[in-house]
């Protein structure tokens, strides 16, 4: 049309008549959109476009190529007026009018591009028919390709996205052969280089190659215990958080401390029962007792003159006194300190005269000779002193132990909770493992989480005989 009016714009024109043909096989009848009605509404010649055709709502004025090919490609986005009528949208005195007219329920289209669907709409859909659709409306309920492989993908995530709803609500999931993926933390209540952060360690290099992630110790020492001991009851139980407990810590706190801000039994799971520690009755080389059976008749001929030093009141090294004390009939002078290291200093410059020590920590000054070792409260000889009798072969009723093992916040799935304890159990079983540890003083054990959960009750009763023979307080 363009061209048309350039070619005419400077000649003489014929009657109005002769556009009339050219109107009719065009579809400009009533004037079209953007199209002028006749020659008396050409101003003069039209300039060329460089860029684009002319804007339809805006004679006389370029448009840009890119603008004219999204109009084109995006005819269903313009606003249109009635077919023919030439007007603007109501209110809209400067939206742009449509260049094609409209036909049926559809926008008319150059030839060359196809009919865009509204968006959102999907073939066969309520409300079309046939003509819409180019056939015959579509069944009910039969599916459409496209609906079929949008909709089989999503019902088989479903187990998936249910699986993940505990996880979303904060609480653990974990299936079979649970397989952490992140490192996980062990908690200790004592300070570093004591006989439990020893230990704790030497468990966690064994169990991070077989749980294929980092366990990595973490000391929180302070209240005997508890404060490690809070934290991990208070942990998400989700198998990220590991605590190494102690005979102290998870029996005979219940029963030394009024008020606990936890359960021993209740807000913990059991894992695995590490090792039993055991102690060793030491005396200063100036004592002339080279016997259990020599320093009962010298404790029995002078009551109180020996002075028995301990790791505090409450500590494993108090209750082995005491009880040693009830079942023998002896009595000494208990002079309690801050930790176990103090106790042995005094030890070996004199100021005691002896101390239920564990073996861990007073083998190094036995060897050395600074010490002479009594006696054992184990129930057998120890392989690493094998000529040093027990003290039960003096005292028949008399046997102390203390214990380490591994425990999990309650609620702890049991997936996660066999699977570090199998990984324990195996690392115990090790010929290295076990010879590391029995040279530590340990005796090896690596139990089953049922085993070490009925282990646990039966060491709370005997904790609470403890506090009650001992009278042991805590500040």
């Amino acid at each position: 049309m363009v061209v048309l009016v350039e070619r005419l714009a400077g000649r003489d024109l014929p009657p109005h008549g002769l556009l009339e043909p050219v109107r009719a096989q065009r579809g400009l009848e009533g004037g079209g959109v953007g199209h002028a009605s006749s020659l008396r509404d050409i101003p003069g010649p039209a300039p060329r476009p460089r860029r684009g055709p002319p804007d339809p709502a805006h004679p006389g004025q370029k448009t840009s190529l890119k603008r004219h090919r999204h109009r084109c490609r995006n005819p269903c986005r313009q606003v249109a007026s009635s077919p023919g009528s030439g007007r603007r949208p109501p209110g809209r005195p400067d939206a742009m009018r449509d260049p094609w007219p409209r036909q049926g329920d559809g926008w008319s289209m150059p030839p060359a591009l196809p009919i865009r669907r509204a968006r959102g709409s999907l073939p066969g859909a309520a409300g079309r028919t046939g003509a819409d659709t180019g056939g015959a409306p579509r069944p009910r309920g039969e599916d459409h390709p496209m609906q079929r492989r949008t909709l089989l993908p999503g019902l088989a995530a479903l187990p998936w996205a249910a699986a993940a709803i505990p996880a979303a609500r904060g609480q653990p999931a974990a299936g079979p052969g649970w397989a952490p993926d992140r490192p996980i933390r062990m908690l200790v209540g004592f300070a570093a280089g004591g006989s439990t952060d020893t230990t704790a360690r030497i468990v966690a290099q064994a169990l991070t190659p077989a749980l294929g992630q980092s366990v990595v110790v973490e000391t929180r020492s302070g209240a005997g215990g508890n404060v490690a001991s809070e934290a991990g009851a208070r942990a998400t139980p989700d198998g990220y958080t590991l605590v190494m407990g102690s005979m102290g810590t998870h029996a005979v706190n219940q029963s030394l401390y009024r008020s606990l801000p936890f359960d021993v039994a209740r807000d913990f799971t059991p894992i695995s029962l590490v090792a039993l520690s055991h102690c060793l009755l030491v005396v200063h080389p100036s004592v002339p007792a080279r016997s259990v059976a020599e320093l009962l008749a010298l404790a029995r001929a002078k009551p109180g003159s020996l002075n028995a030093g301990t790791g505090g009141s409450g500590s494993s090294q108090h209750f082995a006194l005491a009880l040693f004390e009830h079942e023998a009939g002896v009595r000494f002078t208990q002079v309690h300190y801050r930790g176990g290291a103090p106790a042995m200093a005094d030890l070996v410059s004199g100021r005691v005269e002896l101390v239920f020590a564990p073996v861990v920590e007073s083998l190094q000054q036995v060897r050395a000779g600074q010490i002479r070792p009594l006696g054992i409260t184990r129930q057998e000889r120890s392989p690493q002193l094998p000529d040093l009798p027990t003290i039960r072969e003096t005292v028949p009723s008399y046997g102390f132990q203390s214990w380490l093992g591994v425990f999990a916040p309650a609620g702890t799935p049991a997936p996660v909770v066999e699977r570090i304890s199998t990984a324990i159990q195996a690392a115990m079983r090790e010929p290295a493992m076990r010879s590391r540890m029995t040279e530590l003083g340990y005796e090896p054990v690596g139990s089953t989480a049922e085993e070490f959960a009925g282990f646990q009750q039966a060491e709370i009763r005997r904790a609470a005989e403890l506090v009650r023979i001992s009278g042991a307080t805590v500040e």
